[in-house]
């Protein structure tokens, strides 16, 4: 029974990755074997994981061959991304895991995308164990998107990186909202944020969103739509400080306006509030004129925006008058 697992092993070995047939016709090969002799699937996985773990001993261009084939492996299913785990050894680690694994990466996702390849690490808790690949002093989430990011692998980077930050934003967004609950000073609720961004590396457009979310979860809104506007109007104008901290880029200031469009269009009892709520945080130096310009004119979001338009239609126009008024002061001063 044993006989086809034993000539791909010698095979292997005797040829020492070299293949004495082109590499590209031998993930075709294994597969047509896998497939007639079912038995092979388990003893082939056993055999390539004992090959990863035995890298240094073969050639750059062994290494290279081996990452090419193990990619197409994976992306026809013929291995497991759990075979990947004999990477993690650490005489491995220090020195070549990281190449082959660039290597690896780019021949799988040539076949696939990282929308295919990311529920195959996800299933063998491989996702978030992919900065392990390095040594501990270079295990950041700079280090790997920049190393990722110049070898050509963008998709991979943001998606380790979207991967590395969900879980903090949501521990964010979580004391945040345990802070709210008790009253805690808005300094301190600054502070920690803060903190909390650069531990993290996390954007402002994306605390800002943290943010509003928060504001507007630690609140039971009343059921009546002529009361919620101005409970809303209260609650945000209480808050708008601790809102104003994170708004010091046009970017982060475009984020509250899509997010206020969007809550008001998922809870009708806002939608007439939006006017009101955008006039507030003008007022409380939350957003300034050229990003509520640029949302009214083409960055709004599609949703309730007919509505909405038609709100800010008498403050959009002011504002557009305002601009092209100092845009022509500015040219007679010159």
């Amino acid at each position: 029974m044993l006989l086809e697992q034993n000539l791909i092993t010698a095979d292997m070995q005797k040829h020492s990755l070299t293949f004495w047939w082109p590499v590209e016709c031998w993930p075709q090969v294994f597969n047509k074997l896998i497939r007639c002799y079912k038995y092979l699937e388990k003893g082939f996985e056993d055999e390539v994981k004992k090959l990863l773990l035995f890298l240094k001993g073969f050639s750059e261009s062994e290494r290279n061959n081996l990452a090419m084939l193990t990619g197409v492996l994976l992306a026809t299913g013929t291995l497991n991304a759990s075979t990947l785990n004999s990477l993690y050894n650490e005489n491995l680690v220090k020195g070549v895991s990281a190449a082959l694994v660039v290597k690896l990466f780019k021949s799988w996702i040539n076949e696939k995308d990282i929308n295919a390849v990311a529920p195959s690490l996800w299933k063998v808790s491989m996702d978030n164990r992919l900065m392990e690949l390095f040594p501990a002093n270079k295990q950041s989430i700079e280090h790997f998107t920049k190393y990722f990011t110049e070898a050509g692998l963008k998709e991979l980077s943001e998606y380790v990186w979207n991967q590395q930050t969900t879980g903090a934003r949501k521990e964010l967004q979580k004391e945040l909202q345990e802070q709210m609950s008790r009253g805690d000073p808005f300094k301190d609720k600054i502070l920690y944020v803060k903190e909390e961004m650069k531990k993290n590396n996390i954007p402002e457009p994306v605390v800002i969103g943290i943010v509003w979310s928060s504001v507007m979860s630690t609140v039971e809104w009343n059921k009546k739509e002529e009361l919620v506007a101005e409970q809303a109007i209260k609650r945000l104008k209480q808050y708008s400080p601790l809102l104003a901290a994170f708004t010091t880029q046009g970017q982060s200031e475009l984020t509250p306006l899509l997010k206020i469009q969007e809550y008001c269009y998922d809870d009708i009892r806002f939608m007439k509030a939006f006017q009101k709520i955008v006039l507030l945080f003008y007022k409380a130096e939350v957003l300034s004129e050229e990003p509520i310009l640029k949302w009214y004119k083409d960055a709004h979001a599609a949703k309730g925006k007919s509505v909405i338009l038609e709100q800010m239609k008498k403050f959009g126009e002011w504002l557009k008058n305002a601009e092209e008024e100092s845009e022509s002061e500015a040219e007679e001063g010159d």
